[in-house]
């Protein structure tokens, strides 16, 4: 009996998750289409999708730790690095980092249906694949960060087997991007993001609590190129000692079915 509760609990409080995702973004669609259709109004789109990330972790009842280590203002605009562990990732950067932020990520988010087209216009996809699509969208971060608009990204470009508990290898664009451009990267650590969403496969949420943290920003200038392996290793390091012990440990798929 146990067995069979947990599996109606962890059911109904799916239903429950999905239906406050997905309703904000119903009510808000017909305003959203009109405000992708120009770039000066797209802005007031990502005001949306806060909006929306705020209301929908609000209603999932989940607490959302929020840790900002810098001392001092973050110089902006600037590049967030973040682990990359669940599908709610970037709802919850969405929700956590301030002002009009531009978003790199994967291009299959833009056959999405309904949302897909929005993010395509508003963010920046890439096919990591392809060399022309990377160009293409280091090509509009730079632009991004030279109106001003900061920048998330995951460098691991994608979910590893083992979310907060181990980093797949960073790639070096993000890093190569900072020290061009002159601009600070701040580590962002989410070490219990896939604990709510262990995996999209079945659509299965369970409830449980969520924690950013904003490292202490590294400032990039000065530096050239041949340093990207050391600057590659401070962040990395700085993000994985947020995984240990809190972050570890998804429970058997047996115990929550």
């Amino acid at each position: 009996m146990p067995v069979f509760l947990r599996y109606l609990g962890h059911r109904l409080y799916t239903i429950w998750a999905t239906f406050w995702f997905v309703l904000p973004f119903v009510v808000t669609y017909p305003l959203q289409l009109v405000l992708v259709r120009r770039p000066e109004w797209r802005r007031h789109l990502h005001s949306i999708n806060r909006q929306w990330a705020k209301f929908a972790i609000l209603m999932w009842g989940v607490p959302l730790e929020i840790i900002r280590e810098n001392t001092r203002p973050v110089p902006q605009p600037c590049i967030y690095v973040a682990n990359h562990g669940s599908y709610i990732d970037i709802l919850v950067l969405f929700y956590t980092i301030p002002g009009f932020l531009n978003m790199m990520g994967k291009d299959t988010l833009v056959k999405f249906p309904l949302w897909g087209p929005l993010f395509g216009k508003t963010y920046i996809p890439v096919n990591r694949r392809s060399v022309v699509s990377r160009g293409r969208a280091f090509a509009q971060a730079r632009q991004g960060l030279k109106d001003g608009r900061p920048l998330a990204l995951f460098p691991e470009g994608t979910i590893g087997p083992k979310p907060g508990e181990e980093l797949q290898p960073f790639m070096d664009g993000a890093f190569q991007l900072a020290i061009n451009m002159g601009v600070p990267i701040v580590p962002v650590s989410m070490p219990l993001n896939h604990k709510f969403m262990p995996s999209v496969a079945g659509l299965r949420v369970r409830h449980a609590r969520l924690r950013v943290v904003f490292h202490e920003a590294i400032a990039t200038k000065g530096l050239t190129e041949a340093d990207i392996p050391d600057l590659k290793a401070n962040v990395m390091a700085q993000i994985a000692d947020d995984f240990v012990p809190e972050g570890r440990g998804i429970p058997a798929a047996s115990t929550w079915r």
